[in-house]
């Protein structure tokens, strides 16, 4: 088991692995819509990579999502499969977001031999995913 120092150590060495197998910048946080972001996730247990809409206004999260969910036959057909999509979806302050995630299980950043498994999932699935966004944002974007 590591120290929490350690760990974030070692977390840090992961992002840095990352970024130089994958030298690139990722939509993520500019998609020009408040609060919907694009989202890597690593733990000891699993990789994902998300969707998040996080606006406060919860009818703006609900339109979003369904704007998305809309769009889940070209997203499954043509960019990611097996999404999960969560219209109501408690993250760990509480908080009620929209998520939409795809997730490759019993795999995890402190064992060094699973990295290049998970950077290319990583690559894989947000590449696909910033590609469908980048095709469809204009629809996306258009809840008013």
């Amino acid at each position: 088991m590591y120290s929490r120092e350690e760990s974030q150590k070692l977390k840090r060495e992961f992002w840095v692995a990352f970024a130089e197998k994958y030298p690139r910048k990722w939509v993520l946080y500019d998609t020009k819509i408040k609060d919907f972001s694009f989202k890597f996730y690593i733990d000891n247990k699993k990789a994902q990579v998300l969707i998040d809409i996080e606006h406060r206004n919860d009818e703006k999260r609900m339109a979003y999502f369904e704007k998305l969910e809309a769009l889940k036959n070209i997203l499954d057909e043509e960019f990611v499969k097996d999404l999960v999509f969560e219209k109501n979806y408690t993250i760990e302050s509480g908080k009620t977001i929209s998520r939409i995630w795809v997730e490759k299980p019993g795999i995890g950043f402190s064992n060094r031999n699973n990295w290049d498994t998970i950077f290319d999932f990583f690559f894989e699935k947000m590449n696909a995913l910033e590609m469908f966004y980048l095709e469809y944002d204009e629809f996306i974007k258009d809840i008013e």
